[in-house]
């Protein structure tokens, strides 16, 4: 019997202690930093659909925006040829003499506003459609990592600032979770107004304001008050 109480007692005192081990008693303070930074994008890739009409051949087209992206200094590296309408072009023409070939190109634009200076050089008729399909900033990752620091610069500080008010002294960090609240544009078509499609065939005008992107990390922190 007495080994029996005795057993009995080892094992609450057992159990007791290992809930006691799993429970944090140390105070502990929970604070938000944030940290916010607009960039402008300097990856902006960019389709343009070209189209022959009447006498004009995709050829000719395709000559006039290879010497356009060529005069405003595009890498030959950031200009290609996305899609073509027929994949034989020739017989299609021959077998119906309507046939009207058309073909995609993709642009990198580390500078949108050579975008201007490329559609100024392209018959306005022989363009079918103008998109930004995607677009990036190129130190975007150093951003990214600097913000998430200056986030848990901010919280840590004021974690500091409110255990002052208090005469408590901060402790270690016990635990960290990061929020990313970054906000990117949408990609979107560039418009072209109608009076460029007229007969005297006067420049197109772009409508390229493009939004910023907007990085923004919030960083959740939970520090121990006192040593």
């Amino acid at each position: 019997m007495k080994k029996l109480l005795i057993i009995a007692a080892l094992t609450i005192a057992t159990t007791y202690t290992t809930f006691a081990q799993s429970v944090d008693l140390r105070r502990k303070i929970e604070v938000t930093g944030i940290a916010e930074q607009e960039v402008t994008p300097d990856i902006i890739n960019v389709s343009i659909s070209l189209q022959e009409y009447g006498k004009v051949t995709i050829d000719q087209l395709e000559k006039q925006l290879e010497d356009a992206v060529q005069a405003a200094g595009i890498p030959k590296e950031d200009f290609t040829v996305n899609n073509l309408s027929s994949y034989n072009y020739k017989y299609q023409k021959k077998k119906d003499p309507a046939f009207m070939a058309s073909k995609q190109y993709g642009i990198r634009f580390h500078n949108l506003n050579k975008f201007d200076q490329i559609i100024a050089k392209i018959d306005p008729k022989g363009i079918q459609s103008t998109n930004i399909d995607s677009y990036d900033y190129s130190k975007i990752e150093d951003l990214k990592n600097e913000l998430k620091l200056k986030a848990l610069m901010s919280a840590k500080s004021k974690a500091t600032y409110l255990l002052t008010g208090l005469n408590e002294n901060l402790g270690p960090v016990l635990n960290i979770t990061e929020n990313d609240n970054s906000v990117y544009a949408q990609p979107r078509a560039i418009m072209f107004k109608t009076a460029a499609m007229s007969a005297d065939r006067a420049v197109p005008e772009s409508d390229i304001d493009f939004k910023k992107i907007k990085l923004s990390f919030q960083i959740n922190a939970v520090f121990q008050i006192g040593k």
